[in-house]
């Protein structure tokens, strides 16, 4: 039986988007072809198109589309996608959030959400006309609903560094996601598919991390995600276990600031905009590695990698408790 996939996209339609929204429309038959040639011919795709609430925007705050099974209906969607101007610089990130959160997710399907974005939510940095987003939104408190239900973020970061990149970081990573930066329209075909890929793989081995996840709350246990995912690492190189992984220069896309893993245990936007008190954060020595720049995306196959086992126990968590 092929394996199902729900496929969502949140894409920032304001101008500075141009390209990417551009490298969608053109790639996305691609995208479908190469996903079920992988054994994924189940999918459906669904897309939120976000701009800003007015008066910095007066077209529209979002526009939502149902999932459909149909690539031409998907096609006509993004040939319909056009970018305007978003006024200030944070933009509605939030309300987008909601409206992946509310679109029809089958239960049964591997639940993938692409956000992609190059500006902050409201309420998290300044300069902003809005101290929140107007609609009472909390992306963050969002991200752990979605965490909860089984839709795994990739946030896609389109030229950000420092506390926007982290925000970003932090909010795919408490969902079991990944950040991917990028500062190249022509490879977000790549990390589509190869997001998409990786986490269908995953899926597979999930029913042997929620055993372990289960065993311990029926002992009593608090949930210790390190020592827990080093013992699921364990487990899957004793099984054999392989899974595919989306690589960027050669290198695991799923890197993480220390900041930004501690900004994930948060669960309200002004907690992480508060975060960190004074002398909690040392700077990452590498934290370039995590900006645009030159890249090539790739994805590859191989053992299970602690980095993924982390992030399947931080899944299961969030579905389990």
């Amino acid at each position: 039986m092929d394996d199902k996939l729900d496929l969502a996209f949140a894409m920032d339609c304001t101008k500075s988007m141009r390209s990417y929204i551009k490298s969608a429309k053109e790639n996305i038959e691609n995208i479908m072809q190469r996903i079920s040639s992988s054994g994924t011919s189940n999918i459906q795709f669904g897309l939120v198109e976000y701009r800003d609430h007015p008066p910095q925007a007066n077209t529209f705050v979002t526009r939502k589309h149902d999932f459909t099974p149909d690539l031409s209906t998907m096609k006509s969607w993004l040939t319909a996608c056009s970018v305007d101007s978003g006024g200030d610089i944070p933009e509605a990130v939030a309300d987008a959030m909601y409206d992946v959160l509310h679109l029809s997710w089958r239960s049964d399907a591997t639940k993938v959400c692409v956000l992609i974005s190059d500006a902050p939510p409201h309420g998290l940095q300044l300069p902003d006309k809005f101290p929140q987003c107007p609609a009472g939104h909390d992306p963050v408190c969002i991200a752990s609903k979605m965490a909860k239900k089984g839709i795994v973020l990739y946030s896609v970061g389109c030229g950000l560094s420092g506390y926007v990149m982290d925000f970003f970081m932090a909010i795919a990573f408490l969902t079991g996601g990944q950040y991917v930066p990028l500062s190249n329209a022509s490879n977000l075909r790549e990390v589509i598919i190869g997001g998409a890929n990786e986490e269908v793989s995953l899926e597979k081995w999930m029913a042997e991390v929620d055993e372990e996840v289960q065993k311990d709350l029926e002992a009593g246990k608090e949930i210790d995600e390190e020592e827990l995912s080093r013992r699921m690492h364990e487990k899957m190189k004793l099984k054999g276990a392989r899974a595919k992984q989306l690589t960027r220069n050669n290198k695991q896309v799923g890197e993480i600031t220390r900041r930004a893993k501690m900004m994930s245990k948060l669960r309200t936007l002004p907690e992480m905009r508060d975060f960190p008190a004074e002398g909690a954060y040392v700077p990452d020595p590498n934290i370039d590695s995590y900006r645009g720049g030159t890249a090539g995306f790739d994805i590859d196959e191989g053992e299970i990698t602690r980095e993924q086992a982390e992030r399947m126990v931080v899944k299961s968590k969030a579905r389990m408790t």
